[in-house]
């Protein structure tokens, strides 16, 4: 069985910049460079009860689910990336805070981890699977 190749320095960089942006993205309700991020046949797991297929789907979701929320910031801790196969796996723990829209003083936390399988394309790396694994969440 051959082994995946490890991954290049460089390439860690840009997958640990790849979620960083994710999270930026999001944040700053920048849409057009968050869909930039995803192939078109992205599977998003464990942020509704089915999988949400497709980059559109996905967009689409995202936009409406963000506007529950007023600012938004999420927290991403140092990255675990390993070669695949296919391309690159990173786990990403993080913690982000949302404001709630209809009552800006209070917060949803969320405390969970991303589990995020990258390919390398011709415009860098893009994610093809994403899923999210949830810890706890609290709103106070």
């Amino acid at each position: 069985m051959n082994a995946a190749p490890e991954l290049s320095l460089e390439d860690r960089q840009a997958l640990q910049d790849v979620m960083q942006r994710y999270a930026a993205a999001v944040d700053d309700r920048d849409l057009t460079a968050y869909a930039e991020l995803f192939t078109e046949d992205v599977g998003v797991h464990g942020f509704a009860d089915d999988v949400i297929e497709g980059r559109d789907a996905w967009v689409a979701f995202v936009t409406r689910a963000l506007e529950r929320f007023g600012a938004t910031q999420h927290l991403l801790a140092p990255q675990l990336a390993r070669a695949t196969a296919a391309g690159a796996h990173c786990r990403t723990d993080f913690q982000a805070t949302h404001e709630l829209a209809d009552r800006p003083e209070r917060l949803f936390v969320l405390w969970a981890c991303y589990e995020t399988d990258l390919v390398r394309t011709p415009n860098g790396w893009r994610i093809h699977r994403h899923e999210l694994v949830r810890r706890a969440e609290r709103t106070w």
